[in-house]
């Protein structure tokens, strides 16, 4: 008895052991993943900005100026350094998040994007909620139904929402919504006669303006955020209905789905209850990639909406030749992209338990 007493920790350590060690392996292999990410990123930014035609030292100062001027500028900006030390020293910038000063503002390029940051990330939120709210109900009833008219109304909606040019849409939302129904507001988050009315706080006019109570002005915010979140959260809800749907049609073939039916489990409890659940891993990537393209890719419903968000940001700063917020910008966005991945692969240990 002794031994058998001895015995048993001892096998029961084992796969303990064997855990911590593979959970620490898997954290090493995505910290290297996100480095090496993340460094081919910085790389490729910082080669094309070398490539373009345009002067950095002429970007700063302009035609009007001297040779003296120029040269003095050239070795100040260390263009006079080999390529690789001016990347390593840009690499040191880099992880302090020092971008420099955007030219379009004489600010440091980081907190031109904490400020216009954001005004794309509620405009995005809302925007997710719809399309999630309204895109996966409807791929799964289009996999219900599956060949009904229901089904075949999905299908177009899909279509059009890939189809139809978002700066088309918000053109014609404002003409229909805003000029002539009256609906929503205008351009802009919010009207300039609320602008002094509203506490600088989290930045989410939104949220400010409920936590506050002033609830004028949170209708004034919601008529203008309504319409460019409607129409960026169709092109959401299009994508995440038509992956949706392919996911349930695939599960509803499956042998579980047909027992279910045969014990008498109704139509609607099996979908929902027992289908659904095993594809909800594959809806969060798709909805969490949704998510990452409305946060980087809102560049013409911004532009058209003169919403001053992170997109119309990196827009004007393209305009203007301005690489130190476009490179600043580029970044950020693969940040955003490495982070959401990251936590889709924490939601899927959630949700699914053979990825412990």
């Amino acid at each position: 008895m002794a031994d058998v007493v001895n015995v048993v920790p001892r096998r029961l350590a084992v796969p303990e052991r064997a855990s911590l060690s593979s959970w620490g392996w898997a954290a090493g292999r995505t910290v290297l993943s996100v480095a090496a990410t993340l460094l081919g990123l910085a790389a490729l930014t910082f080669f094309i900005g070398r490539l373009l035609p345009l002067d950095p030292v002429v970007a700063v100062l302009g035609d009007n100026i001297s040779q003296e001027t120029y040269e003095a500028m050239y070795r100040q900006l260390g263009l006079d350094q080999p390529l690789w030390i001016q990347f390593a020293s840009y690499l040191g910038h880099v992880v302090r998040f020092d971008f420099g000063n955007a030219l379009t503002t004489s600010r440091p390029v980081i907190a031109d994007i904490v400020r216009v940051f954001p005004a794309t990330l509620e405009l995005a939120s809302v925007a997710i909620v719809i399309g999630t709210g309204l895109g996966i109900p409807a791929g799964v009833i289009a996999a219900m139904y599956h060949g009904s008219w229901i089904d075949h109304l999905v299908r177009l909606v899909s279509l059009l929402g890939h189809s139809v040019p978002t700066f088309w849409l918000g053109l014609m939302g404002l003409v229909l919504f805003y000029a002539t129904l009256g609906w929503v507001g205008g351009p802009g988050r919010i009207d300039m006669i609320y602008e002094l009315d509203i506490e600088p706080g989290s930045g989410f006019l939104l949220l400010d303006s409920a936590l506050s109570g002033n609830w004028e002005v949170f209708a004034n915010v919601f008529g203008h955020i309504i319409l460019p979140a409607s129409i960026l959260g169709f092109s959401a809800l299009a994508y995440i209905a038509r992956m949706t749907r392919s996911f349930m049609i695939e599960q509803l073939g499956q042998e579980y789905v047909v027992t279910a039916r045969v014990k008498g489990m109704s139509w609607t409890r099996t979908v929902w209850g027992h289908a659904f659940p095993n594809v909800a891993v594959q809806v969060i990537t798709v909805v969490a990639l949704s998510y990452a393209f409305l946060l980087e890719g809102a560049v013409l419903t911004e532009t058209v909406f003169a919403w001053p968000g992170f997109g119309r940001y990196l827009t004007n700063a393209l305009l203007a030749g301005d690489m130190n917020a476009v490179v600043g910008c580029t970044l950020i966005t693969g940040l955003i992209f490495v982070g959401l991945n990251l936590l889709c692969d924490l939601l899927y240990r959630v949700f699914d338990p053979r990825t412990r």
